[in-house]
């Protein structure tokens, strides 16, 4: 079963994303600021982040940074999904190395899930 950690400090969405990856047969780890995203990467040891990027105490763009400078870490899959449409926001974090950049306005929830089992089956 792959671990799918949960970036996102709005709870009810958090929770929405939580149990929807559940219904997928998905285990999910969650944090709810950069600075736990970071921390929960390395001891959760996800198969693919959702990472949000406004986020309590660390950006999402330099949680992706950590997360891909580090060697522990730099191979998770990271999707963005975030609020955030700006061009300059989607071309840094494609360049960080996320696996997609998703506007959470643009998709709805099955969406979402559609496009994290798109990522787990290309990463295995």
């Amino acid at each position: 079963m792959a671990k799918i950690l949960v970036v996102e400090d709005e709870a009810v969405l958090q929770k929405a994303l939580a149990d929807m990856l559940g219904d997928a047969a998905f285990e999910v780890a969650q944090a709810i600021d950069g600075e736990q995203a970071v921390e929960m990467a390395h001891s959760a040891k996800p198969d693919l982040i959702l990472l949000d990027l406004v986020l309590p105490k660390k950006h999402g763009l330099e949680v992706l940074q950590a997360l891909k400078e580090d060697d522990a870490t730099k191979m998770i899959p990271v999707i963005i999904l975030t609020n955030l449409e700006d061009k300059d926001d989607i071309s840094r974090a494609l360049e960080l190395g996320a696996k997609g950049y998703l506007v959470k306005a643009n998709y709805d929830m099955k969406e979402v899930i559609a496009k994290v089992q798109e990522a787990i089956a290309h990463a295995g």
